[in-house]
Protein backbone atom coordinates (compact mmCIF):
# COMPACT_ATOMS: atom_id res chain seq x y z
CA UNK A 1 0.00 0.00 0.00
CA UNK A 2 3.01 2.37 0.00
CA UNK A 3 3.02 3.02 -3.35
CA UNK A 4 1.23 7.11 -3.72
CA UNK A 5 0.05 6.80 -7.06
CA UNK A 6 -3.61 6.86 -6.65
CA UNK A 7 -2.81 9.99 -4.63
CA UNK A 8 -1.38 12.00 -6.97
CA UNK A 9 -4.18 11.48 -9.46
CA UNK A 10 -6.67 13.26 -6.92
CA UNK A 11 -5.90 16.50 -7.96
CA UNK A 12 -3.99 18.74 -10.67
CA UNK A 13 -2.28 20.63 -7.04
CA UNK A 14 -1.78 19.71 -3.73
CA UNK A 15 -1.69 22.01 -1.72
CA UNK A 16 1.35 22.51 0.35
CA UNK A 17 0.69 24.14 4.20
CA UNK A 18 2.01 24.94 7.19
CA UNK A 19 -0.10 26.16 10.50
CA UNK A 20 1.16 27.75 13.50
CA UNK A 21 -2.29 27.90 15.12
CA UNK A 22 -4.62 24.90 15.03
CA UNK A 23 -7.56 26.66 15.48
CA UNK A 24 -7.05 27.78 11.69
CA UNK A 25 -6.38 24.07 10.49
CA UNK A 26 -10.05 23.18 9.93
CA UNK A 27 -11.32 26.38 8.58
CA UNK A 28 -8.21 26.23 5.96
CA UNK A 29 -8.91 22.72 5.50
CA UNK A 30 -13.15 23.80 4.65
CA UNK A 31 -12.17 26.41 2.80
CA UNK A 32 -9.93 23.97 0.25
CA UNK A 33 -12.66 21.63 -0.02
CA UNK A 34 -15.18 24.26 -0.72
CA UNK A 35 -12.69 25.73 -3.91
CA UNK A 36 -12.62 22.08 -5.04
CA UNK A 37 -9.55 21.03 -3.50
CA UNK A 38 -10.16 17.96 -1.45
CA UNK A 39 -6.68 16.76 -0.81
CA UNK A 40 -3.76 18.97 1.41
CA UNK A 41 -0.23 18.11 2.60
CA UNK A 42 0.01 19.52 6.21
CA UNK A 43 3.92 20.39 6.96
CA UNK A 44 5.55 19.16 10.16
CA UNK A 45 7.04 22.14 10.16
CA UNK A 46 5.62 23.41 13.97
CA UNK A 47 5.07 22.08 17.30
CA UNK A 48 1.49 21.88 17.20
CA UNK A 49 1.07 20.05 13.11
CA UNK A 50 0.19 16.86 15.20
CA UNK A 51 -2.75 18.79 16.61
CA UNK A 52 -3.98 20.15 13.58
CA UNK A 53 -3.43 16.84 11.98
CA UNK A 54 -5.97 15.66 14.37
CA UNK A 55 -8.51 18.18 14.41
CA UNK A 56 -8.26 18.33 10.46
CA UNK A 57 -9.38 14.55 10.00
CA UNK A 58 -11.89 14.34 13.09
CA UNK A 59 -13.72 17.46 11.69
CA UNK A 60 -12.76 17.44 7.35
CA UNK A 61 -13.65 13.74 6.25
CA UNK A 62 -13.45 14.92 2.80
CA UNK A 63 -10.29 16.16 2.96
CA UNK A 64 -7.27 13.41 1.68
CA UNK A 65 -5.53 14.43 3.99
CA UNK A 66 -1.08 14.55 3.94
CA UNK A 67 1.43 15.06 6.00
CA UNK A 68 4.27 16.87 4.84
CA UNK A 69 7.87 17.10 5.90
CA UNK A 70 8.45 14.18 7.19
CA UNK A 71 11.76 13.65 8.53
CA UNK A 72 12.23 10.54 10.13
CA UNK A 73 10.63 7.09 11.24
CA UNK A 74 9.43 8.68 14.12
CA UNK A 75 7.97 11.33 12.60
CA UNK A 76 6.44 9.08 10.24
CA UNK A 77 4.47 6.76 12.74
CA UNK A 78 2.94 10.18 14.60
CA UNK A 79 1.68 11.67 11.45
CA UNK A 80 -0.05 8.42 10.84
CA UNK A 81 -1.40 8.25 14.46
CA UNK A 82 -2.98 11.80 14.03
CA UNK A 83 -4.63 10.56 11.34
CA UNK A 84 -2.53 11.55 8.17
CA UNK A 85 -3.76 9.28 4.88
CA UNK A 86 -0.83 9.44 3.43
CA UNK A 87 3.27 10.57 3.93
CA UNK A 88 5.12 13.41 2.00
CA UNK A 89 9.11 13.73 2.67
CA UNK A 90 11.26 15.84 1.40
CA UNK A 91 14.33 13.84 0.40
CA UNK A 92 14.89 10.28 2.03
CA UNK A 93 17.89 8.38 3.69
CA UNK A 94 18.08 4.39 3.55
CA UNK A 95 16.36 3.99 7.13
CA UNK A 96 13.66 6.22 6.31
CA UNK A 97 12.55 4.80 3.42
CA UNK A 98 13.27 1.42 4.57
CA UNK A 99 10.44 2.44 6.99
CA UNK A 100 7.99 4.40 4.67
CA UNK A 101 8.06 1.28 2.02
CA UNK A 102 6.98 -0.91 5.06
CA UNK A 103 4.06 1.56 6.46
CA UNK A 104 0.24 0.63 5.74
CA UNK A 105 -0.38 3.87 3.90
CA UNK A 106 0.69 5.59 0.77
CA UNK A 107 4.13 7.53 1.14
CA UNK A 108 5.98 10.19 -1.61
CA UNK A 109 9.24 10.18 -0.78
CA UNK A 110 11.38 13.36 -2.23
CA UNK A 111 14.00 13.03 -4.78
CA UNK A 112 15.93 15.25 -6.63
CA UNK A 113 18.17 13.27 -8.91
CA UNK A 114 17.86 10.28 -11.39
CA UNK A 115 20.23 8.14 -8.82
CA UNK A 116 17.57 9.18 -5.70
CA UNK A 117 14.47 8.12 -7.99
CA UNK A 118 16.50 4.78 -9.04
CA UNK A 119 16.67 4.10 -5.30
CA UNK A 120 13.65 4.83 -4.41
CA UNK A 121 12.13 2.98 -7.95
CA UNK A 122 14.17 -0.26 -6.66
CA UNK A 123 11.69 -0.39 -3.34
CA UNK A 124 8.44 -0.91 -5.36
CA UNK A 125 7.61 2.83 -5.47
CA UNK A 126 7.06 4.83 -8.58
CA UNK A 127 5.28 8.25 -6.93
CA UNK A 128 7.68 10.08 -6.04
CA UNK A 129 8.27 14.03 -5.06
CA UNK A 130 10.66 15.86 -7.20
CA UNK A 131 11.75 18.80 -4.77
CA UNK A 132 12.86 21.67 -4.76
CA UNK A 133 11.37 21.75 -8.35
CA UNK A 134 12.65 24.87 -9.53
CA UNK A 135 16.24 24.71 -8.39
CA UNK A 136 16.61 21.31 -9.34
CA UNK A 137 16.12 22.05 -12.92
CA UNK A 138 12.21 22.49 -13.17
CA UNK A 139 10.36 21.30 -16.44
CA UNK A 140 13.14 20.89 -18.58
CA UNK A 141 15.33 18.46 -16.23
CA UNK A 142 11.44 16.58 -15.70
CA UNK A 143 11.50 16.00 -19.21
CA UNK A 144 15.25 15.17 -19.80
CA UNK A 145 14.92 12.34 -17.31
CA UNK A 146 11.30 10.81 -18.30
CA UNK A 147 13.04 8.76 -20.79
CA UNK A 148 15.69 7.31 -18.80
CA UNK A 149 12.81 6.42 -15.78
CA UNK A 150 9.62 6.42 -17.79
CA UNK A 151 8.06 4.13 -14.60
CA UNK A 152 7.82 7.19 -12.14
CA UNK A 153 5.50 9.95 -11.88
CA UNK A 154 6.39 13.05 -10.01
CA UNK A 155 4.64 15.78 -8.22
CA UNK A 156 6.81 18.46 -8.51
CA UNK A 157 7.32 21.07 -5.54
CA UNK A 158 8.94 23.99 -4.70
CA UNK A 159 9.12 27.29 -6.90
CA UNK A 160 6.09 26.74 -8.53
CA UNK A 161 3.10 29.07 -9.11
CA UNK A 162 -0.48 29.10 -10.38
CA UNK A 163 1.04 30.51 -13.73
CA UNK A 164 3.98 27.82 -13.96
CA UNK A 165 2.07 25.20 -13.19
CA UNK A 166 0.44 24.03 -16.78
CA UNK A 167 4.30 23.83 -17.89
CA UNK A 168 4.92 20.82 -14.97
CA UNK A 169 1.42 19.55 -15.72
CA UNK A 170 1.34 18.88 -19.44
CA UNK A 171 4.56 16.23 -18.75
CA UNK A 172 3.98 12.95 -19.19
CA UNK A 173 5.50 12.22 -15.91
CA UNK A 174 3.83 14.66 -14.31
CA UNK A 175 0.45 13.69 -12.51
CA UNK A 176 0.23 16.82 -10.17
CA UNK A 177 2.08 19.56 -8.66
CA UNK A 178 2.33 20.72 -5.04
CA UNK A 179 2.41 24.45 -4.00
CA UNK A 180 1.96 26.80 -1.21
CA UNK A 181 -0.09 29.61 -3.24
CA UNK A 182 -2.99 28.35 -2.21
CA UNK A 183 -3.00 28.96 1.60
CA UNK A 184 -1.20 32.57 1.47
CA UNK A 185 0.74 33.49 5.24
CA UNK A 186 -1.52 36.36 5.08
CA UNK A 187 -4.98 35.06 4.32
CA UNK A 188 -4.02 32.28 7.45
CA UNK A 189 -3.44 35.22 9.90
CA UNK A 190 -5.83 37.23 8.76
CA UNK A 191 -8.65 34.32 8.46
CA UNK A 192 -9.32 35.27 5.27
CA UNK A 193 -11.17 31.73 4.13
CA UNK A 194 -12.85 32.79 1.16
CA UNK A 195 -9.54 34.22 -0.62
CA UNK A 196 -8.26 30.56 0.14
CA UNK A 197 -11.82 28.92 -1.43
CA UNK A 198 -11.21 31.78 -4.61
CA UNK A 199 -7.45 30.72 -4.80
CA UNK A 200 -8.22 26.41 -4.74
CA UNK A 201 -11.47 27.14 -7.05
CA UNK A 202 -8.23 28.68 -9.60
CA UNK A 203 -6.22 25.78 -8.89
CA UNK A 204 -8.71 22.84 -9.34
CA UNK A 205 -9.42 24.85 -12.80
CA UNK A 206 -5.89 23.40 -13.78
CA UNK A 207 -7.88 20.58 -14.67
CA UNK A 208 -9.38 21.27 -17.18
CA UNK A 209 -6.59 22.92 -19.24
CA UNK A 210 -4.15 19.59 -18.15
CA UNK A 211 -7.00 17.81 -20.16
CA UNK A 212 -6.32 18.96 -23.06
CA UNK A 213 -2.74 19.35 -23.33
CA UNK A 214 0.00 17.35 -25.36
CA UNK A 215 1.82 16.73 -22.36
CA UNK A 216 5.14 16.90 -23.66
CA UNK A 217 7.63 19.74 -22.76
CA UNK A 218 7.89 22.67 -25.87
CA UNK A 219 11.00 24.80 -26.73
CA UNK A 220 12.10 27.57 -24.62
CA UNK A 221 9.94 26.49 -21.46
CA UNK A 222 11.30 27.74 -18.34
CA UNK A 223 11.04 26.94 -14.70
CA UNK A 224 9.14 29.64 -13.44
CA UNK A 225 8.09 31.86 -10.48
CA UNK A 226 6.71 32.09 -6.97
CA UNK A 227 8.00 29.81 -3.94
CA UNK A 228 6.57 27.01 -1.94
CA UNK A 229 7.34 24.58 1.26
CA UNK A 230 8.33 21.61 1.51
Amino acid sequence: MADATSILNVSPVIPVVTIDDPASAVPVAQALVDGGIRIIELTLRTESALESLKLIAAEVPDMMLGAGTVLTPGQADAAAAAGARFLVSPGVTPSLLRHLVGMDLPVLPGVATVGEAMAVLEEGLSAMKFFPAGPAGGPDYLAAIGAPIPAVQFCPTGGISLKTAPDYLQLANVSCVGGSWLTPGDAVEGQDWPRITVLAGEAAGLAVSRSYSVRALPSGVSSGDSSDAS
